[in-house]
């Protein structure tokens, strides 16, 4: 009766879409979508040429249409805080209120602290939390103390997001099928997120046109422990959420643990058998916690 971990994210995150601000059409097309998270990209996606453009239509489009996205976590990916454009992408997100800002390329704790205090000026209920990028092998070794940060009373880290397309390119992985030379690393940030409350996405996948792949690839992050993954197409978005959501079985397992212990019979039982195996309240509160999730997931659904 294999079950997932205890801890719940408060929102489902089993798939994070990219959605780039410079593209109208795809910005239109948003609201209609099935993804858990709608990430707004001002930065990779985006041309340094038309960075303002960007900032302009995701304004245009929260005005207009951003009522429309209740159903999913909205996520602004702003440019690197080294950059010129961060301060500016940090202002349009402290005025468009989304659930989260992505900060990319972070590789300490003073990364989060420092953005935590720019929102603390001027978001005075604390709303806008701080998703991660970890993408640099500085930010690979310093998953741990980063993740720490999120302890830290006002920091507001909330999420991990691995990219490695970028820890690729610096350290001269090729990108192989199976990831193989990547899995350390990978569990090592998994590792540092689950120590310190903070939920970890697995990676984009390049190859959008095969789909078979990419649901090994989301099989694969789901056998490792990861919340979701990020994607870069919608036709993404379903592979994702049905890997990384509770399968039927484990949801109908889940169901048959609270009946078991809701029994009177195993009224003061630490541990009872359940179908030949020994189940232990421990499982009981993992499959309260599976529960409860998939009805996240159910209210999330767009009406």
């Amino acid at each position: 009766m294999r079950l997932t971990r205890t801890a719940r994210p408060p929102h489902p995150r089993r798939s994070a879409l990219s959605v780039p601000a410079i593209n109208t059409r795809a910005l239109s097309k948003a609201s209609g979508l099935d993804a858990d998270v709608l990430i707004f990209d001002l930065e990779d996606s985006v041309a340094e040429e038309k960075k303002a453009e960007a900032r302009d239509n995701l304004k245009r489009f929260f005005e207009t249409s951003g009522s429309l996205l209740k159903g999913a976590e909205r996520v602004i990916r702003v440019n690197a805080a080294d950059s010129s454009h961060f301060h500016r992408d940090l202002e349009l997100a402290i005025a468009l209120k989304p659930d989260a800002v992505l900060l990319p390329k972070v590789e300490n704790p003073r990364d989060i602290l420092e953005t935590a205090d720019r929102l603390s000026e001027q978001d005075d209920l604390d709303a806008i939390r701080i998703w991660a990028m970890i993408e640099t092998p500085k930010a690979v070794l310093n998953a741990g103390l980063i993740a720490e940060a999120a302890h830290t009373p006002g920091a507001r880290l909330e999420a991990f997001v691995i990219g490695l397309n970028d820890l690729r390119k610096e350290t001269g992985v090729l990108p192989e099928s199976g990831r193989t030379h990547l899995i350390p690393w990978m569990m090592q940030i998994l590792l540092a997120g689950r120590a310190y409350g903070v939920d970890v996405l697995d990676s984009v996948s390049n190859d959008f046109s095969d789909l078979d792949a990419f649901s090994a690839e989301c099989a694969q992050g789901r056998a490792m422990g990861f919340d979701g993954k990020m994607l870069i197409h919608p036709a993404q978005i379903g592979p994702a959420n049905r890997v990384f959501g509770p399968s039927e079985q484990a949801l109908e397992d889940a169901r048959q643990i609270v009946s078991a212990f809701a029994d009177p019979a195993a009224d003061g039982l630490g541990v009872i058998s359940i179908q030949g195996r020994m189940v232990e309240r421990l499982h009981l509160e993992e499959a309260h916690h599976l529960l409860a999730y998939q009805d996240l997931i159910e209210k999330r659904k767009p009406q």
